[in-house]
């Protein structure tokens, strides 16, 4: 539910956790993680997968090459009864060429590319729409091979020639965060792998950034922040795998320190992606304490703040050069006083972080307001003269509801409608 920006949010009564993270965590080695946590990284797994894609195939059975690991495009090849080796040279075809068609590929003889196109793809989400800011935002409404739909944006440098793609790992969320616009259109399904990547190979060829830029050469899509459309840590594994095949150095070759993961705060999976994964974390805080947070962001009632705390502090990846940036929408009369500010500076003590402030981005039926001028500079003083960067993230493609918290896709409503009757009923998101 949305809440009136002109009282304070009422509290609904917190509910009780059914897990609890031990305040140990934050004294954790790297390797060391609890048994409770676990079990219930266990437990948000196997619930992931009621939520699986679809397999990677056209409608005619050929498999899509995109998504797949080195191994798996070795075991790919064997299967057509050729020799791993050929796995190097696609991989380089896919990932720094950005080939799509078998044919273009010059290294491969003509009688394999044919074998290949008789069992293979390169796909790419098909792009069902795309709209160009006036401040040159860019968003894609991409459309998957079973007509399911998510948003990805890609959002240039004012000063220089590069920029962040913005990429989804949901179809819909299951966090219901209540300023969120995304947050109201019901989880649908996982991204899988090829989506996920697929999502920044398209970005690409709309922009014509191949080959993969290499070594000190200027990236225009310089950076991949998931962000999008849904909660990266409830699809681990697919964005995990997704992730990897970007970093592999001899394909896109993007850097894990260009790479930055935004949570809601689903801790107990927060430490494994520190470890294996090794990127930037952002947390999407947006209240200091847990009455508040209860309402704006309900998986808090899970996962609490001290939890999600303690588990920044551990967080194997951040660092002094590295630090965790704690996201803050600026909701008028709601979260922006003085007072808070002065607890999320202690909040944040001992953790390397700096903090985003985002005014709030009006959508349709949301009661919400921004925060004043003044309101977001007395914040974000607090927070420098605490020592901490703050700065106000000026809102980007607003026009075409691209902005922060404004992501979701147009046809989902007529989609709804259209499939109602005859759609298995999934199991209740808020049940993770």
């Amino acid at each position: 539910m949305t809440t009136s920006s002109a009282a304070p949010v009422a509290m609904p009564a917190s509910s009780s956790a059914p897990t609890s993270v031990p305040e140990a965590l934050g004294s954790l080695q790297n390797t060391s993680v609890p048994d409770l946590t676990a079990a219930e990284r266990t437990r948000i797994q196997a619930k992931a997968a009621l939520f699986a894609p679809p397999p990677a195939r056209t409608a005619d059975g050929r498999k899509d090459l995109v998504g797949l690991s080195r191994e798996e495009l070795g075991q790919a090849m064997v299967e057509i009864g050729e020799k791993p080796f050929r796995a190097k040279q696609l991989w380089h075809w896919i990932y720094h060429q950005g080939a799509t068609d078998f044919s273009a590929m010059s290294t491969i003889s003509k009688p394999m590319q044919a074998k290949l196109a008789e069992h293979f793809v390169v796909g790419r989400p098909g792009i069902a729409d795309e709209q160009t800011s006036k401040d040159e935002t860019r968003k894609f409404l991409f459309r998957f091979r079973d007509g399911q739909e998510a948003e990805t944006v890609y959002i240039p440098d004012r000063r220089e020639d590069r920029g962040a793609v913005c990429i989804s790992s949901q179809v819909g969320c299951t966090l219901s965060c209540t300023f969120c616009h995304t947050g109201t259109q019901k989880l649908v399904r996982n991204l899988g792998v090829p989506e996920i990547v697929g999502q920044f190979m398209a970005a690409r060829d709309s922009y014509g950034e191949w080959p993969s830029p290499a070594g000190d050469t200027p990236r225009l899509l310089s950076t991949i922040v998931l962000m999008g459309m849904g909660e990266p840590l409830y699809n681990y594994d697919n964005v995990a795998k997704a992730m990897k095949i970007i970093m592999d150095g001899d394909g896109i070759g993007l850097s894990r320190r260009r790479i930055t993961l935004s949570t809601s705060g689903v801790v107990p999976m927060m430490a494994r992606c520190g470890e294996e994964l090794g990127v930037n974390l952002a947390i999407s805080l947006h209240a200091v304490t847990d009455e508040l947070r209860d309402q704006l962001v309900p998986l808090n009632r899970k996962y609490p703040i001290k939890e999600l705390m303690a588990a920044c502090r551990a967080y194997p990846a951040a660092s002094n050069s590295r630090r965790i940036t704690f996201e803050y929408i600026m909701l008028r009369g709601i979260n922006d006083s003085d007072a808070e500010a002065r607890e999320l500076v202690r909040l944040l003590k001992g953790i390397p972080a700096k903090v985003n402030l985002i005014p709030f981005n009006p959508w349709p039926g949301s009661d919400f307001k921004p925060s004043t001028r003044e309101r977001l500079a007395s914040f974000a003083n607090i927070i420098m003269d605490a020592g901490y960067s703050a700065p106000i993230r000026m809102p980007r493609g607003r026009d075409i509801l691209a902005a922060c918290g404004q992501l979701k896709t147009a046809s989902e409503r007529r989609r709804r409608a259209e499939t109602l009757a005859d759609t298995p009923p999934l199991p209740a998101p808020n049940s993770w």
